[in-house]
């Protein structure tokens, strides 16, 4: 019986199978969704903004589950480093949703279209890969209440700080 390579077992490991499949679905129901919302009489460009937001949470959220690893302790034992492969884990389903996404969203780069859909999904895929590991934490565990807390006072600073943004059209 033949084995599986290295790399293909690494990837299985972390389900980026399922993950990789989770992305092509949320690239699929963005695409309907935002031909469905331009059918919408009076609709405009920012009437995108939920497909921009939501599509690229959702595609980080997918690619965040494969970053996990269950047996971490064996690739810190690992005689070659695993960081390039950890890396190549993280960009390969970041830079596949900011493509899926990129064609689902097609649009000029002043509206809610491609640009902005790209720059979400890659900012949402950074925070999955620093940040994202305390949501499948069980209840108590003191990092994950850390991390949360770091980010919720975070985003309650910037927010108390700056405020909520006006969109592009001055609303």
């Amino acid at each position: 019986m033949r084995s599986l390579p290295p790399l293909l077992l690494h990837s299985r490991s972390h389900a980026l199978p399922g993950a990789l499949v989770a992305l092509a679905g949320t690239a699929a129901v963005a695409a309907g969704t935002f031909r469905w919302l331009e059918t919408i009489p009076g609709s405009g460009p920012s009437d995108r903004l939920p497909v921009v937001v939501l599509g690229p949470l959702l595609a980080a959220a997918a690619a965040g589950t494969c970053l996990r690893t269950p047996s971490d302790e064996l690739d810190r034992t690992a005689i070659r480093a695993w960081w390039p492969r950890r890396l190549a884990h993280l960009l390969v389903p970041a830079a596949l949703a900011a493509l899926l996404l990129a064609l689902a969203v097609p649009g000029h780069p002043a509206e809610f279209g491609a640009p902005a859909a790209v720059r979400n999904t890659l900012g949402l895929a950074g925070l999955a890969a620093d940040w994202w590991a305390w949501v499948t934490r069980p209840g108590p565990q003191g990092g994950a209440w850390t991390a949360a807390a770091a980010a919720f006072a975070a985003g309650a600073a910037l927010y108390a700080w700056r405020g909520a943004r006006r969109g592009a059209g001055g609303r």
